[in-house]
């Protein structure tokens, strides 16, 4: 009979054999090519390491073909990115089931992971509305990116990106943002335009170059392949490299991030309502901090919509809100002329939140009326201030605007729509004609877990998301007053020229970079729709001076 310490010994050493067979798996790359694969189609390719690579010369004419995920990407885990698509897309469900299969997604093979989350997150997925990999993914990925992996693509002159994720996911981010010219990526199974969660044969990628550059490029031999040292690159097109350069992920820590600034194309415009990388231990504090935080959103929710400021204030501050103001020196009442003393005060304010207005009526101390292009009607009921809703027609809203300046102040985000990103977007001139003296706010947010914004999702959601977050802080200043170009003054500025001066005021106090996009442009790029294409032939995402 086996005694107490037996058991112990036995029980030890089956745990220690399990580690050195788990330990070996991670420690040995998998075999490099698949069984029945074309690799000797042109001879077996010769591996370098890739620190090898910076005595490469003459690489500028040759074509690059490289491993997303092991020779771009930073963070070697792809369950990011799979939980973006299950919360963003899905359901908070669906990324709670994705969150209690990943010890299983760990146990499981490569092959058989991937598999786990592409079927749980893209299962009942409807691939027209499916906008997840153009809109959410480029932002995780862009600041994921490492800069030599960056750098290396650009040295070539033509750049063909492989990648195990499917390619809904990674196709935008690659060709929008870092401009590769071909994506390789696995297809997803449709059935009566829904995914089922199930991704086609790579085998039907075989002949993907042939089809992309033509048997000129495939007989040149002119192709360079780089790779994660410790992924497997079983992928067809890779056969036709005639050196490939292999990534350690020793080398992968040591790499710096990408720098907002060195981006390719600026990253403007983005959906979701996550803001943090949602890695297994951050996704698991939010599933625990939901419950407590849709406590006291509602907390606070109740405390703004009932009690006056002088005392919703150090409560909202004790639950964790932030709010930082700078008001200057000289009043706004007070420099106002006598033409315009019978009109309320005209703020102007770039838009972060649905709740700026009400950020800006706790600064000043006094209700103000809010006027907007677009409201939900959970939103304007609970709305503790007056709001107004502006018709898009240039008289009726003038009109409409003069007859509430003449009732009090008013506030105005001539933007038209919110932006995340430190970026202003074109400000409407109508305000510039409603009273001759302005007075600019700059607003600024920080959120750690959720966005207070949406374009594809429910805006009567977006303050409650913004209240959820456990130290939602604002930053509220306001400037100098500026001219205008009412029609009661004589004025030498044109009510572009006040629009534009408004904009750049606030844009150099924030930091912030003038942009010529509108509210058309980003529901365009993010939603796909409320916009008209527009026919200058001018780039929707393009910089530039603050013209309206």
């Amino acid at each position: 009979m086996m005694t107490t310490t037996g058991k112990a010994f036995s029980f030890k050493a089956l745990l220690l054999y399990i580690s050195r067979i788990l330990l070996r798996r991670l420690r040995n790359p998998r075999s490099l090519w698949r069984k029945g694969s074309n690799a000797q189609l042109f001879g077996q390719p010769r591996f370098q390491k890739f620190h090898s690579f910076a005595h490469r010369s003459e690489i500028s004419d040759q074509t690059l073909i490289f491993d997303v995920e092991g020779a771009l990407l930073r963070p070697s885990s792809l369950f990011p990115y799979f939980m973006l698509v299950a919360f963003e897309a899905g359901s908070l469900l669906r990324s709670l089931v994705l969150l209690l299969l990943y010890p299983f997604v760990c146990m499981a093979s490569e092959e058989m992971g991937l598999k786990i989350m592409v079927f749980v997150c893209f299962f009942g997925i409807k691939k027209e509305s499916f906008r997840v990999g153009a809109a959410v993914l480029p932002k995780f990925f862009l600041e994921d990116v490492g800069v030599e992996g960056f750098e290396t693509l650009r040295k070539f002159r033509r750049n063909v990106g492989v990648s195990a994720l499917p390619k809904v996911m990674v196709e935008g981010f690659l060709r929008d943002y870092l401009g590769v010219e071909s994506v390789v990526g696995r297809e997803l199974k449709v059935f009566r335009g829904y995914f089922v969660g199930l991704m086609e044969d790579k085998e039907k990628t075989r002949h993907v170059l042939q089809k992309v550059f033509g048997e000129d490029t495939l007989s040149s031999r002119d192709i360079v392949g780089i790779g994660g040292f410790n992924k497997s690159l079983d992928h067809q097109v890779f056969s036709y490299c005639k050196e490939i350069y292999l990534v350690s992920e020793a080398e992968k820590r040591n790499w710096s991030q990408l720098q907002r600034e060195n981006y390719l194309k600026p990253l403007i415009f983005h959906d979701g309502r996550l803001a943090f990388r949602p890695t297994p231990l951050a996704t698991l504090f939010v599933f625990m901090w939901i419950p407590l935080g849709f406590t006291i959103a509602i907390i606070r929710a109740i405390v703004a919509l009932l009690l006056p400021y002088k005392i919703s204030t150090p409560i909202l501050v004790f639950t964790g809100m932030r709010l930082k103001q700078t008001i200057p020196k000289s009043s706004p009442s007070m420099s106002r002329t006598n033409k315009d003393r019978a009109k309320g005060i005209l703020y102007v304010c770039n838009h972060r939140t649905l709740l700026d207005p009400l950020y800006l009526s706790t600064v000043i101390n006094k209700p103000l009326t809010a006027v907007t292009y677009s409201l939900s009607r959970v939103s304007e009921i609970l709305a503790p201030i007056k709001t107004v809703r502006l018709t898009r027609d240039r008289e009726q809203d003038a009109e409409m605007m003069e007859k509430l300046l003449s009732q009090g102040d008013l506030v105005v985000c001539p933007e038209g729509t919110t932006c995340r990103e430190p970026y202003l977007l074109r400000f409407s001139p109508l305000f510039a004609e409603m009273s001759n003296n302005i007075v600019p706010v700059a607003m600024d947010t920080h959120v750690s877990m959720f966005y207070g914004t949406t374009a594809g999702g429910l805006k009567c959601l977006d303050p409650l998301f913004f209240l959820m977050n456990p130290f939602p802080a604002y930053k509220v200043r306001l400037l100098e007053e500026i001219r205008g170009s009412s029609k009661l003054h004589d004025s030498a500025q044109s009510r572009f020229d006040v629009a534009n001066n408004v904009q750049e005021e606030i844009g150099r106090v924030l930091g912030f970079e003038c942009t010529t996009l509108t509210r058309k442009d980003k529901y365009l790029i993010l939603a796909g729709n409320e916009g008209i294409v527009r026919t200058d032939n001018k780039p929707q995402n393009q910089r530039g001076t603050c013209n309206n």
